[in-house]
């Protein structure tokens, strides 16, 4: 059993290093315990709906929980971690009434058994701000090809009425944010005037408790999009924007490569089933659950082609290859710097295979390794084995049975978003 707790105010004497509790201590200048740049209120984005707020305390809990509660084992026999919540909110009633549906919801997010428990505690007055001035929508920016393939197709539909769009991103690696930045300095200078705001937040757990101890660290944590989305639904509540949650469909249904690979080894965060649960849970507690995303039918090489349409097939290989796949960050500990993508995740394998399908040159810089630990690092992060398994294999209504998709979405629909999926990884020199 993993204990963790989420205060927005800051302890007057030190814990003890042995602590029975982890705790987190949220508030804008609590470093190192907690990172952050914005405070607890949220303030600064102006009138955030109270469960909006309350909503993003609960995902960042989640998320530090996670990334601290560290598995055993691998693959299929990662173990099922039992972890317990105690999360300071605007309002307890609300949640309590959920609570179960939420649990349920982490569940299929992680694959664990979570326990929350809500606490209320409303935190110190902050300044209040504003933020998205004009926009008529909100997309997320996390710098990954699919979310800068819908902010930008978002902008060239929003200029041609004359409207504008704030971004929303979210950062914890300090890698992340220039890259961020990047993007939406390019989506800008294709599409002028369309960016009425870019808020880039910070929401991450440190590295050491309150009393010294050094927090856990698993890598495999399925909740970051979850503070993502909280963050995002948040800054849409000021003026009730509907999100834009760009994610091709294929891998937000994510057919698993082999059995082993089921539960928390598949990421669920844009699964029709999660949207589709959540939007339940927060419309249920009064919360801003307007959230969309407008690519769920369609492929990653789809969504390329979408942009070499708009823009051209020079510019959209340009743009696109300015965006970041790559799920593994260690390629730096053997050498390699942090702008070299590993070549063989499945994010990267995807994006290869889409810049194929859509016939757009691919200036991404992948790591040809140059000694055996690379050769090596490689060796263990690849997915290419079980991708080549996976395609030769057929894909047939039993596996697609399995996927739980919700009952109104025509499992024909899906069928033909995981063939054309599959076709485009074939095509692939895998």
């Amino acid at each position: 059993m993993f204990e963790f707790r989420l205060s927005v105010l800051p302890p007057t004497d030190p814990l003890p290093a042995d602590a029975a509790t982890t705790f987190f201590w949220h508030t804008k200048h609590s470093l190192p315990y907690f990172h952050a740049n914005v405070g607890p209120r949220l303030a600064e984005y102006g009138l955030v709906k109270p469960r909006n707020v309350d909503f993003v305390r609960i995902a960042a809990a989640v998320l530090a929980a996670d990334r601290s509660a560290s598995r055993s084992g691998r693959l299929s026999r990662w173990n099922q971690r039992d972890i317990s919540l105690t999360i300071d909110v605007l309002a307890v009633g609300p949640w309590n009434a959920v609570k179960a549906d939420l649990e349920r919801l982490l569940g299929f997010l992680t694959g664990d058994a979570w326990s929350l428990t809500f606490r209320r505690e409303v935190g110190a007055p902050e300044q209040l701000g504003s933020a998205a001035v004009g926009a008529k929508r909100a997309v997320l920016l996390s710098g990954g090809a699919d979310s800068a393939t819908g902010a930008l197709l978002s902008a060239i539909d929003l200029a041609s009425r004359g409207e504008q769009q704030v971004l929303v991103s979210h950062w914890a690696s300090t890698n992340l944010r220039p890259l961020q930045t990047r993007v939406a300095s390019e989506i800008e200078r294709i599409a002028r005037g369309t960016t009425a705001d870019h808020i880039k937040v910070r929401i991450a757990r440190g590295r050491h408790a309150p009393g010294g101890k050094s927090y856990g660290r698993e890598n495999s944590t399925r909740s970051r999009s979850l503070l993502f989305i909280a963050l995002g639904l948040a800054v849409a509540s000021v003026r009730e924007l509907p999100l834009w949650l760009p994610e091709n469909g294929y891998a937000s249904i994510n057919p698993p490569l082999s059995k082993s690979r089921r539960g928390s080894l598949s990421t669920k965060t844009t699964h029709p089933k999660f949207i589709a649960d959540l939007k339940r849970v927060l419309a249920a507690v009064g919360a801003h659950h307007d959230v969309v995303n407008p690519y769920a039918y369609l492929t990653k090489g789809e969504m390329f082609s979408s942009v070499s349409d708009a823009i051209g097939a020079a510019e959209a290989s340009t743009f696109l290859s300015v965006t970041w796949s790559c799920s593994h960050t260690g390629a730096r500990t053997y050498g390699s710097g942090p702008n070299v993508a590993c070549g063989v995740c499945f994010g990267c394998v995807l994006r290869k295979a889409s810049f194929v399908a859509s016939g757009l040159d691919d200036h991404t810089h992948y790591l040809v390794p140059a000694n055996t630990e690379q050769r090596n690092w490689l060796a263990d992060k690849t997915v290419v084995p079980a991708m080549r398994d996976f395609l030769a294999a057929p894909f047939g209504e039993y596996d697609l049975s399995r996927l739980q998709i919700p009952a109104d979405i025509p499992l024909a629909d899906v069928a033909s978003l995981v063939d054309r999926g599959r076709d485009e990884l074939r095509h692939l020199a895998l």
